[in-house]
């Protein structure tokens, strides 16, 4: 067995020595610091301003408010399917598309070419308000003979006159729904009104109202009529 001199252990160490530093990688690079950027800034549109409607009136939705729960995921389970009351103006109502061919006493049937609409008025949050942003209501009147019948019992002058229609057992609302009218109207809310004979309707963005009752705040500027058919002012 032959022995190294010092002279070679020492030359061994030292080639051991480079190749455990060989493997420990390069040297950790300094960190400079650099400043925050200075230039030219992003241009951002400003933040909307949205108003913030009322989703009530009192104890009654507003008709946003109603029509905002329906489409809402966290609110839908409060207004749909749900009786309340709405508070609102009335800006539109059919009776004025009322045909010739429907205009008449009650228990005369239509001519069967007489095809008109299911009696109906629109609610908004304002007497201006576009149609799109109404509610529909409907289920006071189940046709117009049924209206005309009303009004021949509301002008015979008797205070708090009634008229029944005799189909959906409704009491018509005195006065008539007239454009203009500031009411509160209660009923049934939802997506869908079914009670037609002609079919189902549907609006899944501001909702349906199938009515029970209304109460008059502020009265339309004239009393609501059919076409042909006079009122006796009170």
């Amino acid at each position: 067995m032959s022995l190294m001199s010092p002279r070679s252990c020492g030359l061994a160490f030292l080639f051991a020595a480079s190749v455990a530093s060989a493997g420990c990688g390069p040297d950790e690079v300094k960190y400079t610091p650099r400043p925050a950027y200075s230039g030219a800034k992003a241009s951002l549109p400003p933040v909307a301003n949205v108003p913030k409607k009322p989703i009530k009136n009192g104890e009654a939705y507003t008709v946003w408010g109603a029509s905002y729960y329906l489409r809402s995921a966290v609110h839908h389970k409060d207004v749909a399917g749900k009786k309340l009351s709405l508070a609102g103006y009335i800006v539109k109502t059919n009776l004025a598309e009322a045909p010739a061919c429907a205009v008449h006493k009650g228990g005369k049937a239509d001519p069967e070419s007489c095809k008109p609409p299911i009696p109906a008025f629109w609610l908004g949050d304002s007497k201006d308000a576009p149609e799109a942003e109404t509610i529909k209501v409907m289920g006071w009147a189940s046709n117009f003979a049924q209206i005309y019948d009303a009004i021949a019992e509301f002008d015979k002058g008797k205070e708090n006159a009634e008229h029944l229609d005799t189909f959906w057992q409704v009491k018509i609302p005195n006065p008539l729904p007239a454009v203009g009218a500031k009411v509160t109207v209660k009923g049934d809310y939802g997506t869908t009104f079914t009670k037609s004979s002609t079919g189902a309707e549907a609006d899944p963005f501001m909702g349906m109202l199938g009515f029970e009752e209304m109460t008059v705040a502020e009265p339309g500027a004239a009393l609501a009529t059919l076409p042909g058919v006079k009122r006796k002012n009170r």
